[in-house]
């Protein structure tokens, strides 16, 4: 989201990628709950095999100091795919996603490749993740008020004033780092910054 770029704060591995235009289709926008319900379905359904995988990612975490590649691009493309649904529902995006969790929906997450986690935080990922969920609830709070705003705004003026989209493209970021965060996708605390 920004061009800013220090050269001493290394980039955090979660990374969201915004090439969304701000129009809106008024027609969609009005009937977006119930366009989004299969997506949330199939949310539902992934996250339960992503909850399997995250505790496999976990074991063998532990004892390799990192997540199998396989494991971690599983992972990496239900955490893609949450933020593109989750675009989707709160209007921070427009067109319909897919359903795979690939790259290149106009809200999207850039993730890099597995690396080395230390294993001691991976032991206590859980607890080290609440204050992550704290912060992550109030941005859910505010970001509630937001869609809501955002939904009528865009369904009179069939568009989407950038301010409404990037609260929610922060939102969106944070909730990514912090899923990926929790689902050992990254060995990384989330970030308050773009950096």
């Amino acid at each position: 989201m920004s061009d800013t770029t220090y050269p001493d704060v290394e980039r955090h591995p979660i990374q969201l990628v915004v090439t969304d235009d701000l129009e809106r289709n008024r027609l969609t926008v009005l009937f977006r709950l119930l366009l989004a319900i299969p997506h949330f379905i199939w949310l539902a359904l992934w996250g339960i095999a992503v909850a399997f995988a995250a505790i496999a990612a976990w074991l063998v975490g532990l004892v390799l100091g990192r997540v199998p590649d396989g494991l971690h691009g599983f992972l990496a493309a239900f955490v893609r795919y949450q933020t593109h649904v989750n675009a989707y529902f709160a209007i921070a995006a427009d067109p319909f996603p897919a359903f795979s969790g690939a790259s290149g929906y106009p809200i999207d997450v850039d993730i890099a490749p597995a690396s080395p986690q230390n294993r001691l935080t991976i032991l206590f990922r859980l607890l080290l993740g609440i204050p992550a969920f704290i912060v992550l609830y109030v941005l859910q709070l505010v970001a509630q008020l937001v869609m809501i705003l955002a939904w009528f705004y865009a369904l009179f003026a069939g568009n989407l004033a950038k301010g409404l989209r990037d609260v929610l493209a922060y939102w969106l970021r944070y909730q990514a780092q912090t899923f990926g965060y929790i689902a050992l996708v990254t060995g990384r605390y989330p970030s308050f910054s773009d950096e």
